[in-house]
């Protein structure tokens, strides 16, 4: 099924949200803003800016799989890299415990001191978009 999209009203939102390859943590910052945005809207959300979603959405996963492909992968746990991610999105430990349950289980996996279990790595993957494999 094809959908047709407003140009108009899909032009006002191109104006509005500018979406442009990300190459900078402040455009990365703000892209992550404008995507927050419209998914607060829900299922109220048009065609044309699910487009604009879909389309910022694309541009966060490029910009986060080309900071990591700059890490050393190899040297680098998984602990590096939820806290690299936390960082990127400007987020602190309390914004993890609903997706981890308790205060004291997210500061000891950003930490480093508990090791993150395969249903945690899949909840960091989905919330942060990239491969939970990152996390184990």
């Amino acid at each position: 099924m094809i959908l047709t999209l407003d140009r108009e009203s899909y032009g006002t939102l191109l104006a509005t949200y500018q979406p442009q390859v990300i190459q900078s943590a402040v455009a990365y910052a703000e892209a992550l803003s404008a995507l927050e945005t419209l998914l607060e809207k829900g299922e109220d959300l048009s065609a044309e800016e699910s487009a604009i979603a879909t389309l910022l959405a694309t541009l966060i996963e490029d910009y986060e799989e080309q900071q990591l492909d700059q890490m050393n992968l190899e040297a680098v746990t998984p602990h590096e890299v939820l806290r690299h991610l936390m960082e990127a999105r400007d987020l602190r430990q309390a914004d993890l415990v609903p997706l981890v349950g308790s205060k004291g289980l997210v500061s000891e996996i950003v930490n480093g001191k508990r090791a993150i279990s395969k249903a945690q790595a899949k909840v960091f993957g989905s919330f942060f978009h990239v491969s939970p494999a990152l996390f184990i």
